[in-house]
């Protein structure tokens, strides 16, 4: 004898589960492996950026007259100068926390007047190792005097790390020296001594906020980074650019990975399980 179902519409309720959940599976999957490849493709284009970097730091340095030419900082970014002028050693600044081979120190950073111009740029000079018994006992830095040439890379801004609150520039008086370097030649603002409570180590430097501080003619779009071996006290070892391409293929690999799991739960519910169900009823039935 047949038995007859208590629920005459469970084979269309079935049925409508399958559709509904085939539906999910299926835009769930479409989306996972969409956000995948866009994953992947945000990768290349970080490839391809740093492609172009490397690019340009093979191409011949600019000389001081084509850097002064040029109408877009971003037009030569990441390419080699070669500058001459005067160290404002004064002006110099220490970025704190900053660390070169895992060990804490300072970034150096002294503006430099470019001879024959009333332009200063920021240049990132190196790093020293911090004083671990007393934080504002700076280790010593050869600062040449007079014209020199300095080679770097165009460089944006340095970096800002997270910092608690703003901590405001030290007011610099309307007469002070760095004022009157600001109108004068090149050649004579690295005498110009800085204002009483000028601080030299900082969390973060504001070129914006730094040029309004010094009164210096500073150039607020870019920054010349030295590179080379170390000298003048000064390691120069940089860290690479962080463009986040580990980040961007481990996103890749999770939502692929995601997309495999829901294949997988959905092959197993929706045929393996009932096919086992079916199964285990029909050897039940025979006994």
């Amino acid at each position: 004898m047949t038995p007859v179902s208590l629920y005459p519409d469970e084979p269309r309720l079935r049925r409508g589960r399958f559709w509904v959940m085939t539906i999910a599976a299926a835009l769930t999957v479409s989306a996972t492996i969409s956000l995948g490849r866009w994953q992947l493709s945000r990768a290349a284009q970080k490839e391809a950026l740093q492609a172009s970097i490397d690019a340009e730091k093979l191409k011949p340095p600019l000389t001081q007259a084509e850097f002064l030419a040029l109408g877009k900082a971003s037009d030569a970014m990441h390419r080699a100068v070669r500058l001459r002028g005067l160290w404002l050693t004064p002006q110099t600044v220490y970025l704190d926390n900053r660390q070169m081979h895992g060990t804490p120190g300072f970034y150096v950073l002294t503006p430099f007047a470019l001879e024959g111009t009333e332009q200063t740029v920021m240049v990132q000079r190196g790093w020293i190792q911090r004083n671990f018994v007393d934080r504002t006992k700076l280790g010593a830095v050869e600062t040449p005097a007079g014209i020199v040439e300095v080679t770097g890379l165009i460089e944006p801004p340095p970096s800002h790390l997270l910092e608690l609150g703003s901590a405001a520039p030290a007011p610099v008086p309307a007469a002070s020296a760095p004022a009157a370097a600001a109108s004068a030649p090149a050649s004579t603002a690295a005498a110009a001594p800085v204002a009483e409570g000028y601080s030299p180590i900082r969390q973060n430097l504001d070129l914006e906020a730094f040029r309004a501080e010094t009164r210096l003619p500073l150039r607020t779009d870019v920054s010349l980074q030295q590179g080379g071996p170390a000298s003048e006290g000064l390691q120069r070892d940089w860290p690479a650019p962080a463009l986040g391409l580990e980040r961007h293929y481990g996103y890749a690999f999770q939502w692929f990975g995601l997309s495999a799991l829901v294949v997988i739960l959905y092959v197993w519910f929706q045929f393996i399980t009932p096919i086992r169900r079916s199964r285990r009823r029909a050897r039940d039935d025979r006994f």
